[in-house]
C-alpha cells in the first residue's frame, strides 16, 4: 500500500471519504482544502480512531497555483516523501452558456481543469525527483459526452481532465510512476 497519501478537496465529499478509508487502512495523510476548520476536525477524528495514523493538514485554494506547488512540497517535507497524490478538488457550479453566468462557468473550468493541471504538475515534479509515485485524478462519467445546462462546462472539464490523465499515463509509461 502507498503509505503517504495527499488528497486535495479533503474536507467533504469523495475527499473526506477517501481520507477516512485510507486512514482505516493505515496510511499517513496530507489533507488540504479551503476550509481549515473542517480539516482540523477531520484530523482530530482520524487521529482519535487510528492512533498510528499521521495526519497533516493545510489550507489550500487550488486556484492559487503557486500555493499548490508550495503546499505539495511542504507535505512532502513533512512526511519525507509522497507515495500517492489524489487530485480530487473540484466543483460543479455553472449554468447554460449565454445565460449570464460566465463567471460561474469560468470558475468551474479554472478549478476543474487549470487547477487540476497545477496539481498534476506539482505531484509529478515530486514523483520525478523521487523516481516513484502514484497520481490519481478524479474525473466523472460526465466526461464521456456533452451535457446540458449547468453540466455543460462541468462535463467538458472532466473530459479534459480524463484526456490529460491519459496523456500523463502515456508519458510515464515505462517509469516507476503510476497514473
Amino acid at each position: 500500500m502507498r503509505k503517504n497519501i495527499l488528497i486535495t478537496g479533503a474536507s467533504s465529499g469523495l475527499g473526506l471519504g477517501m481520507a477516512r478509508e485510507f486512514a482505516r487502512r493505515g496510511a499517513n495523510l496530507a489533507l488540504c482544502a479551503r476550509r481549515l476548520d473542517e480539516l482540523e476536525a477531520l484530523r482530530a477524528e482520524l487521529e482519535s480512531r487510528h492512533p498510528g495514523c499521521v495526519v497533516r493538514v493545510r489550507p489550500l485554494d487550488v486556484n492559487d497555483h503557486d500555493a499548490v506547488f508550495a503546499t505539495f512540497r511542504a507535505f512532502r517535507d513533512d512526511l519525507g516523501r509522497l507515495d500517492r497524490v489524489v487530485v480530487n478538488a473540484g466543483m460543479g457550479k455553472g449554468a447554460s452558456l449565454g445565460t449570464g453566468y460566465f463567471h460561474a462557468n469560468r470558475r468551474t473550468a479554472e478549478t476543474n481543469f487549470v487547477a487540476a493541471l497545477a496539481q498534476c504538475e506539482a505531484a509529478l515534479e515530486i514523483f520525478r525527483a523521487q523516481n516513484d509515485g502514484h497520481l490519481v485524478t478524479i474525473s466523472s462519467v460526465a466526461a464521456t459526452r456533452g451535457a446540458p445546462r449547468a453540466s455543460t462546462v462541468y462535463a467538458a472539464t472532466k473530459a479534459g481532465l480524463s484526456s490529460l490523465t491519459e496523456g500523463i499515463r502515456a508519458d510515464v509509461l515505462r517509469t516507476p510512476i503510476r497514473v
